[in-house]
């Protein structure tokens, strides 16, 4: 049985069935120790707020028929953003999570966090008008952005490698409420992806999940018992620390020698390739100027087959493979996501990633995580972002 106090037994009834989708009064009496006619009272409270809906009968067992409820998907609206060193995103959902409306844009070298404050207000204001949505009708807007932050507080503070300049110290909540008008709340974004792919998942009971983006760095974040797993410090980022090779390299000289994001990160792999073009090895962009190839121009000789291009992906998938175990060994997830530019570059990646981390994971084949590209793959960022403020909302 679930505790409650009478202030929270409508959030907490209302998530239940929000988690399960379509329930019958007998389903919540399982879950709340509360008496039939209190149950009866409160779903009908609910239902005069809108808060649900009546969503049919479900079978019966010999009786009358049950009624079914579900949460009401246009009670309120919630936006999610994702804050990324590549793109950033905006979505509009309604309260079953359905995106209604998504918008991107790419973080250049102009997106100050000012420009994109302006743009965000733009755009979300235009979701509303297109959709005919009052901004009273909004919960608010839930963040999912590079770390390391202070969530509390609402700051990104010290993110590394944004092509912009002045991403520090950003209180880019209270940016975004002074702009828009309704609360916000901050995560990091792997936390985010992370609360989304499990939201997707949830039928599946999921209660350990581990969550890894490889992209411009490695980021990472896990799920235990359903919660999130917060440290004392917000440190997505650390597990590009990672040392697996005690005289390696460092990445852009920062960080440790012979960290994971030396040789599993977008700069590491660009720089790989860069200096074996420069050693004049074969290759489709041998005609190009070795500074010049970026990650687009990568992913774009792999589909074509560039052999030396192929080998340099395979080599970043098995060391992430390498990272992956290490992961697994100490948190032994359940399930196991994989997710980021790197990763969907190209299916090798994946299957060369797991074949790696499967040859040292410790009790492998008895212990067998599911790994996954994930459900919401791009969108996971912004989604999991307003999935974290519904959770949060109070209810009223």
């Amino acid at each position: 049985m679930m505790p409650h106090s009478n202030s929270s037994i409508k959030k907490q009834v209302y998530d239940r069935i929000s988690y399960l989708g379509t329930v019958s009064k007998a389903d919540l009496l399982n879950d709340f120790s509360l008496t039939s006619s209190s149950m009866t009272r409160l779903l009908d409270e609910m239902s005069s707020q809108g808060l649900i809906i009546v969503s049919g009968l479900g079978s019966s067992t010999g009786g009358r028929k049950p009624i079914l409820f579900q949460t009401n998907p246009k009670y309120r609206y919630i936006f999610g953003l994702e804050i990324s060193r590549i793109y950033s995103t905006l979505g509009l959902y309604d309260m079953h999570l359905n995106a209604l409306s998504l918008t991107r844009w790419k973080m250049d070298v102009n997106m100050t966090p000012e420009l994109l404050v302006d743009h965000v207000t733009k755009g979300a204001r235009g979701f509303l008008s297109e959709h005919g949505i009052l901004s009273g009708d909004v919960l608010g807007i839930g963040i999912g952005a590079v770390g390391p932050l202070d969530q509390k507080k609402g700051i990104i503070l010290e993110p590394e490698l944004f092509p912009a300049p002045s991403w520090t110290n950003v209180p880019i909540c209270e940016m975004l409420e002074e702009s828009l008008g309704i609360p916000a709340k901050l995560d990091n974004g792997a936390n985010t992806a992370l609360i989304g792919e499990h939201w997707v998942l949830r039928t599946e009971n999921i209660q350990h999940a581990l969550y890894v983006h490889a992209g411009v760095t490695i980021r990472s974040a896990m799920m235990s018992s359903g919660q999130i797993l917060r440290g004392a410090v917000d440190t997505e980022g650390a597990v590009g620390q990672m040392i697996i090779q005690t005289d390696g390299p460092r990445l852009r000289g920062k960080g440790n020698y012979g960290a994971l994001e030396a040789f599993v990160s977008m700069p590491s792999l660009e720089e790989r390739v860069r200096t074996q073009l420069k050693i004049g090895r074969n290759s489709l962009l041998s005609g190009h100027s070795p500074d010049q190839v970026n990650f687009a121009t990568l992913v774009d000789a792999l589909s074509q087959g560039d052999p030396l291009v192929t080998e340099q992906f395979k080599e970043t998938a098995a060391y992430l493979g390498i990272g992956l175990a290490n992961l697994i060994n100490a948190l032994h997830p359940e399930y196991v996501i994989l997710g980021g530019p790197l990763v969907s570059a190209h299916q090798l990646v994946f299957d060369i990633s797991l074949e790696i981390a499967k040859k040292n994971t410790y009790h492998y084949p008895e212990y067998s995580p599911v790994f996954t590209q994930g459900v919401l793959t791009d969108e996971a960022v912004a989604t999991g972002a307003a999935i974290m403020m519904l959770q949060e909302w109070e209810g009223n």
